[in-house]
């Protein structure tokens, strides 16, 4: 299982409250992240943004941006007491608390103790790797019969084609058989980048493929 302990940066960029929104800036510029976590002593009380600060102080080109920049704090702009989550957390928990939460971070805590930073980019490179995305071989979608045990049968299929699944999901969005009884949508990631026979298999044994796509005739 990927937990958040193997996506997230274990190098934590932090300010205080009292940094300066100039400083902050040129702390994200300068690494390259967007995201820093506030601390006060050794405890998280809130995490700003490089969009907050921008927001925060006047455009590019106003006369009062320098000193604006110098003038406030991170304490003024911060989200506080932000959304955490732990290392132990499954990658896509954390990638679902973004998504309802709509934050591209998650400082990791444990004990009390700030100990990583996960965000979204971490999370895709994440999934990427959970589904076998980033490795050669195809995608199927195939339809299954909307009963106990029938993906163990598509799955079979694979196995005696001898091709190996890196990676199954299921979704809840629901599909119709070619018999027009109810099914659901299933997405393997084989090792073949030959899936013509894998297809026509599949599709002979009375599952419905989505992906790929039927060649033209």
């Amino acid at each position: 299982m990927l937990l958040v302990r193997d996506s997230m940066s274990r190098e934590v960029i932090a300010i205080t409250p009292e940094t300066t929104a100039a400083q902050a800036l040129a702390l994200c510029r300068e690494r390259r992240i967007r995201h820093l976590p506030v601390i006060d002593g050794e405890r998280l009380v809130g995490i700003v943004s490089d969009r907050d600060l921008r927001s925060a102080t006047p455009a590019l080109g106003d006369p009062q941006r320098t000193s604006e920049l110098e003038r406030i704090r991170a304490s003024e702009v911060m989200t506080r007491d932000p959304v955490t989550t732990i290392p132990d957390e499954p990658i896509e928990s954390a990638a679902n608390m973004m998504r309802e939460r709509w934050i591209g971070c998650l400082p990791v805590v444990e004990d009390g103790d700030l100990v990583g930073v996960i965000t979204s980019s971490d999370v895709m490179e994440a999934l990427v790797f959970l589904v076998g995305a980033h490795e050669p071989g195809s995608r199927f979608e195939v339809v299954v019969p909307d009963r106990p045990g029938t993906l163990a049968g598509a799955a079979g299929i694979f196995g005696e084609l001898g091709i190996n699944i890196v990676s199954v999901a299921m979704g809840a969005r629901r599909e119709e058989m070619p018999d027009g009884s109810p099914g659901r949508a299933v997405v393997f990631r084989v090792d073949t980048v030959n899936p013509g026979e894998a297809a026509e298999v599949l599709e002979q044994a009375g599952y419905r493929v989505l992906w790929p796509p039927a060649a033209p005739v």
